[in-house]
């Protein structure tokens, strides 16, 4: 089965739905237009039952098969970022410094194309929960919605997850067993040394130098404390210090991530990263308070769940456009919280060469919209054949 055909014929209708989730961008939880379109559309599709405000403003739409069955998760986020858009489309935000940066428009409308023909064609048995997530953009919104009863709500028997991948060629899939994205940790670093003037650095103790040392030494703790057959990335991205040019300022503060595949690498990382922090600080007279707040976990896919979604993609694209053995990204994604509940799989949708994920001038392509939304619903009559 290639892409559906009535889904084709729909793409320009579902396009347009895009373009106005991308014209009116909404940041994290605060999703008051994005959540009521979304459930109006469903309501108007003909789902079973709505659900709004689940993990503050995520969405739930429910279709029943024509006959019982088992029940799957399906899930689409919503939010947008806070970055100033230059992409130049005719349909660009009108919300200056916000936009739809990294597709979410696009993951919304393909999802919500599905649910519009499953409601229509009920080709299956059982239920399909179709979820309608805020907040992936550091709010832990997939977090949220389980907290708030999610799965309890729903108890689906498994889960599945698509983002698009700039990069990757319209009309093909990717996907992998096991971790395809990675934990993100942040760290903050507080240097406390002995302010001085600059013409005297001796008589103080110069956090700027110590800073720019522990930059430096962390480097090392991938390099060679890190198994090289494992996956790793320390990037200290933010270094605060000093409010004049002739002052060697008393405190300084460095912030960053750490990412791996692997929780005991992570567990690693944490320990690592504090003892050559603490140890270079010591070596030059400061002291260093390390601190760490967990992250998203890592992104890991079920294998069964994996090799049926490769399945379910080479029906939609062909098996030579469908790569199931992709390489991870290092990037984070709470969708992992879900596979952390159910098995379940998290692939990638070709993108095309756009700009990259959260760059000013990203888009998503509308010609990936028929792959997308064939992909979901031959997932769900695949997963739930129709038994009559």
């Amino acid at each position: 089965m290639p892409v559906n055909n009535h889904i084709a014929a729909r793409a320009e209708q579902i396009a347009a739905w895009r373009q106005d989730l991308h014209r009116h961008p909404e940041l994290m939880y605060d999703l008051p237009r994005t959540s009521h379109v979304v459930a109006e559309k469903l309501r108007a599709f003909g789902c079973d039952e709505v659900v709004t405000g689940l993990g503050g403003t995520g969405v739930v739409g429910i279709v029943h098969g024509r006959g019982a069955g088992r029940m799957i998760g399906l899930r689409a986020d919503m939010d947008a970022l806070p970055i100033l858009e230059r992409s130049g489309a005719p349909y660009a935000s009108e919300t200056p410094g916000k936009m739809h940066a990294c597709g979410h428009d696009g993951h919304t409308a393909m999802l919500l194309g599905a649910a519009q023909h499953l409601a229509e064609t009920r080709a299956f048995s059982g239920t399909a929960v179709l979820i309608f997530q805020p907040a992936e953009e550091g709010g832990a919104g997939a977090r949220a919605m389980i907290d708030e009863g999610l799965f309890a709500r729903f108890p689906v028997d498994e889960v599945y997850g698509m983002h698009n991948l700039p990069g990757l060629d319209v009309g093909r899939f990717a996907m992998r067993v096991g971790g395809i994205m990675a934990s993100a940790d942040h760290i903050e670093i507080e240097i406390e040394g002995r302010g001085a003037h600059a013409a005297r650095p001796n008589q103080g103790v110069d956090v700027v130098l110590v800073g720019s040392a522990i930059v430096t030494a962390l480097q090392q703790v991938v390099a060679r404390n890190v198994d090289p057959l494992e996956a790793a990335v320390i990037s200290i991205c933010m270094f605060h210090a000093g409010e004049a040019d002739n002052v060697l300022p008393p405190t300084a503060k460095l912030a960053g991530t750490a990412r791996t595949l692997d929780q005991n690498v992570r567990l690693q990382l944490r320990q690592r990263i504090t003892a050559v922090a603490e140890g270079v600080a010591t070596a030059y007279g400061a002291t260093a308070k390390v601190t760490f707040e967990e992250g998203y976990p890592v992104t890991r896919n079920h294998a069964a769940q994996t090799a049926f979604a490769a399945e379910v993609a080479a029906e939609v694209a062909g098996a030579a456009d469908v790569d199931a053995a992709a390489p991870p990204l290092m990037a984070a994604e709470d969708f992992a919280y879900m596979l952390e509940q159910k098995p379940g799989a998290y692939i990638f949708v070709g993108n095309g060469p756009s700009a990259g994920l959260h760059h000013p001038q990203y888009d998503f392509a509308d010609t990936a919209i028929p792959y997308g939304t064939s992909y979901w619903v031959r997932l769900v009559e695949r997963a739930l054949p129709l038994t009559l």
